[in-house]
């Protein structure tokens, strides 16, 4: 086993990796900024370093001050967590090039998975379900482009290859808009972009936001621990995570998750990784790859009882998986909630100091979270300060642990986004199960699809 680990990152992930190794005797090395001295995990570690200011690029973000905190610490290995640099290749590049073991996948497969052109062919290579497209651009031949439109299935979106923002798109009906469609698209592109290029794809309409967790060992093992629905957004950020997705049966499950674990063996992958689809009318369509630990992990070891922040540190260390296929058993159903330091109406952030605090407890309730009564929420970084978790037999049961868990949190002084996760909690379409995407900005009144 590695014998020491620097913990790259700051806040609840970074106390839940110190956990991790705790439990597997790994000693720890904290790196921190100047205003992060009093976190948790900072206070707990083994070693703890100062790497620079509060900005992150002058401290979170500065590859060469956290491979020294390496070197003069003699560790073993760097866990990135979530964010910062963690799905940064060149990162892990340097951190391998020094001598030391990034916990996660080689910079190569962090390159292939990041470029969306190079992962989307990746997965259609491995039979990794993509949305239907015309895989290349449109051309002048009128037929090809009737024909291609019909065999992908209306509705259909029209975008420059050139495009982005939103700009350049065209959604498309039915056959009669078809060829003006790509015209005016054509002639926009070449207005707006310089570019004129277009392609065709399938649109959809309300998608849900389904993901796939894989644990891969680098040395031809993978598994999938089933899925996620993490639907629940606001401006592309998630704000509640569950798992399993409502709706999705045992033979969906072994459908989708098997292509996930045969891509992970294909593209050499190791550690813990997500993919992640977009689901609609029982389909799934691939849309990109995270290629690290995800906020949301916690809901699959509620389902699971596999802890994966473990399993990372035991592949980093070259070992092979401990468990196959077969021992993947989902119990139960399991609800997170980001808790963040905003404003509930506004979601302007609201850092300060935390003057009271209690966090939930009871059966079946998880607190992840680096805060206390007196800790001084910094400006600096991200704004969630916490996850709620709690599991219960079946969905209602999980849903109405986390209304009790809502209403027992304190935390005083700062605003919160308490009230809001309370307000879902509450929605009868949320309790139903499986809304889409846009459900919660149109509920919150921001507009949506």
């Amino acid at each position: 086993m590695l014998d020491k680990v620097v913990i790259a990152n700051r806040g609840e992930i970074a106390l839940r990796i110190l956990r991790a190794c705790k439990e597997l005797g790994i000693k720890t090395v904290a790196v921190h900024s100047t205003v992060d001295r009093n976190l948790k995990h900072v206070l707990l570690a083994d070693e703890a370093i100062c790497i620079g200011k509060a900005p992150a690029a002058e401290s979170y973000l500065d590859i060469p001050r956290i491979i020294s905190a390496a070197e003069i610490t003699d560790a073993a290995a760097i866990h990135p967590g979530y964010g910062f640099l963690a799905e940064n290749a060149d990162f892990a590049e340097q951190v391998e090039k020094s001598g030391f073991v990034f916990v996660g996948p080689t910079a190569d497969v962090i390159r292939l998975m990041g470029d969306k052109v190079s992962a989307i062919k990746a997965m259609k290579k491995a039979g990794v379900p993509c949305v239907p497209g015309s895989d290349g651009p449109l051309d002048d031949d009128d037929e090809r482009n009737i024909k291609l439109a019909k065999r992908i299935g209306y509705p259909i979106i029209i975008k420059a290859a050139g495009g982005g923002g939103g700009r350049g798109m065209r959604v498309v009906r039915q056959e009669s808009e078809l060829l003006s469609a790509i015209r005016m698209t054509q002639n926009e592109a070449r207005a707006a972009f310089g570019n004129p290029v277009v392609y065709m794809e399938k649109f959809l309409e309300n998608p849900r936001h389904v993901e796939v967790q894989v644990l891969a060992d680098g040395q031809g093992n993978a598994v999938h621990l089933g899925e996620r629905d993490c639907s629940m957004q606001r401006r592309h950020q998630k704000v509640v995570e569950e798992a399993p997705a409502p709706g999705i049966t045992p033979e969906m499950r072994k459908f989708i998750g098997e292509r996930c674990a045969k891509a992970c063996i294909e593209i050499g992958y190791r550690g813990a990784g997500t993919f992640e689809f977009l689901y609609e009318n029982g389909e799934f369509y691939f849309i990109e790859m995270n290629t690290r630990i995800q906020v949301e992990h916690p809901v699959t070891e509620m389902v699971t009882g596999i802890d994966l922040i473990k399993e990372q540190l035991r592949i980093a260390a070259g070992r092979q998986l401990s468990f196959n296929q077969e021992d993947v058993v989902i119990r139960g159903h399991a609800v997170e909630c980001r808790i963040n330091a905003e404003d509930p109406e506004t979601f302007v952030p609201s850092p300060g100091q935390i003057t009271r605090f209690h966090s939930p407890g009871g059966f079946g309730v998880r607190w992840d979270s680096h805060v206390y009564a007196e800790y001084k929420v910094p400006p600096n970084y991200d704004s969630m300060i916490g996850k709620l978790i709690t599991y219960g037999e079946n969905r209602d049961i999980a849903i109405a642990r986390m209304r009790n868990a809502l209403n027992e949190l304190i935390i005083e002084n700062i605003k919160t986004n308490i009230p809001l996760q309370k307000s879902i909690m509450a929605d009868e379409n949320f309790q139903h199960g499986g809304t889409n995407i846009h459900y919660l900005e149109k509920k919150l009144g921001l507009g949506g699809h």
